[in-house]
């Protein structure tokens, strides 16, 4: 594609040959080579300015920045900035995959991740491929492509959406995060819809938001960019996302004034089913679980359940769609024989933690065990506060590792069981994760639920530096197994 064919909509001042072919963008001046025109990005850590002449010295045919750099010859365009200038030309690059296909994107504090699942299952139950972006990773039907970021760059994007639209997809549902809509990655995106969760504090501080303000005035960013949006009716926080929308408002929540709206929830559990029931109502008008425990998940199921009226599914594809959805790492049930239950979570903080064994709670177990461990080169108070919380919630706390990175693991477990020891809560400290995790198995009664706290959806230990390989849903496998692998723990 001709440089000025990448340029078309975009604002701009040029010096050299815009007839230049462009057979690729690169922002990282590493994956530089010949036909790549090279994207300065601004960053906390570095900026993309200081590498043009790196990139092009690797063989970048045309350089877009923000001001004048060493091009040494090249063509060199100048934008007022350069990551919508990024977003704008991968979509031109890959043709504009989101016109194409019908595209939901999903903000809010909590639920993104659960959200886009359902959806993704609903859809697919009736026939319509969907991939996803989010928390973890791109899915394209079975190929899973891991990602950094919640919200990956404009250009991983418009990519993904390409291979989805290559791979038979008519549909995406991607997390769209303050930070990413903050940063222009969404830009140049048109959506189809919109959702809103739930607003409350996080992200700020740092590199993050400087304030409440901002943080909640970048997710409103959503819901001037989508056809419908779909929101929230009982987080008080909807009349402030959607303030300046130029969509169609939906609504979803337990108040009958929401559009969709739930009734008679209540708390379901069987053999190899802890979830949630309840009666949709409005647009709607039927009975669904879903295999996924706590109050919270029926408005997640709302969200998902609105999100897919817009597409008109049928409400059978709505039932078996939420019965069946399953989210790696978000109290994720993992089949084992005897009659208790085991579930990988990714809670590595006290405010998750104290949610899910909150919630886990409800369900009243013969005993709620909660194992758990701090990641290393972290705020150590985060470290009192989870051995408190488990302390509190759990009837048994099994401390060992999690990413201990360049600390010693029975250091972290010190300061761990400082937090426990401010409560009457029983605990075990059994160091190497896999041997815990062996003792849980072995150690499980009746009616219990064990919850594997921490690593979630990751497949790694972080160790002294290096990342080790380690998914507890193999470790699991390997000990019914009666193997004696799940290495990578504590060296």
């Amino acid at each position: 594609m001709k440089l000025k064919d990448l340029l078309t909509n975009l604002t701009y001042t040029a010096h050299g040959d815009l007839d230049t072919e462009i057979s690729d963008l690169v922002y990282d001046s590493r994956k530089a080579g010949p036909g790549k025109a090279f994207v300065c990005l601004g960053g906390t850590r570095a900026d993309g300015h200081s590498y043009a002449a790196q990139a092009v010295k690797a063989g970048c045919c045309a350089v877009i920045a923000e001001r004048e750099v060493e091009t040494d010859g090249v063509p060199l365009v100048l934008v007022e900035k350069t990551r919508p200038a990024l977003a704008e030309m991968s979509a031109a690059l890959f043709g504009r995959p989101a016109e194409h296909m019908r595209v939901v994107g999903i903000t809010g504090t909590k639920g993104k991740t659960t959200t886009a699942h359902m959806v993704r299952a609903i859809l697919e139950e009736a026939g319509i491929a969907t991939g996803m972006i989010g928390t973890v990773g791109i899915e394209i039907g079975k190929e899973h492509i891991h990602t950094v970021n919640t919200t990956p760059e404009s250009y991983e994007i418009q990519r993904a959406l390409r291979q989805m639209i290559d791979a038979g997809c008519t549909a995406a549902v991607l997390e769209a995060s303050s930070i990413g809509l903050r940063d222009h990655r969404l830009d140049s995106l048109p959506f189809f819809a919109g959702v809103f969760t739930n607003f409350s504090e996080d992200h700020i501080g740092g590199e993050e938001h400087k304030d409440m303000e901002e943080y909640l005035a970048c997710k409103s960013m959503l819901f001037t960019r989508c056809e419908t949006g779909v929101v929230n009716l009982d987080d008080p926080a909807w009349e402030g996302v959607t303030q300046g929308h130029t969509c169609r408002l939906q609504t979803f929540g337990f108040s009958r004034q929401a559009e969709l709206y739930a009734e008679n929830e209540h708390l379901v559990t069987r053999p190899g089913f802890l979830g949630v029931g309840f009666t949709m109502k409005g647009r709607r008008d039927l009975d669904v679980e879903v295999d996924i425990p706590g109050h919270f998940n029926v408005y997640n199921a709302l969200a998902a359940a609105a999100v897919c009226t817009l597409f008109d599914v049928p409400d059978e594809a709505i039932r078996r769609g939420l019965a069946r959805v399953k989210v790696k790492g978000r109290v994720e049930p993992v089949p084992v024989p005897g009659n208790y239950t085991l579930l990988i979570d990714y809670a590595h903080n006290a405010v998750s933690m104290e949610s899910i064994l909150t919630t886990l709670r409800e369900y009243h177990p013969h005993r709620l065990i909660c194992l758990f461990g701090a990641g290393g080169n972290r705020p150590r108070a985060r470290r009192y506060e989870m051995g408190e919380a488990s302390g509190r919630l759990a009837d048994l706390s099994v401390v060992t590792e999690d990413n201990s990175r360049f600390e010693d693991v029975m250091d972290i477990i010190a300061d761990i069981r400082t937090g426990l020891d401010k409560t009457d809560g029983e605990y075990i400290v059994i160091p190497n994760r896999t041997d815990a995790i062996r003792w849980c198995i072995e150690n499980a009664q009746e009616g219990d639920i064990v919850v594997l706290a921490g690593k979630g959806h990751e497949d790694y230990q972080e160790i002294r530096g290096e990342r080790h390989h380690y998914d507890e849903r193999e470790v699991i496998a390997a000990i019914l197994a009666g193997g004696e692998k799940g290495e990578a723990a504590c060296k």
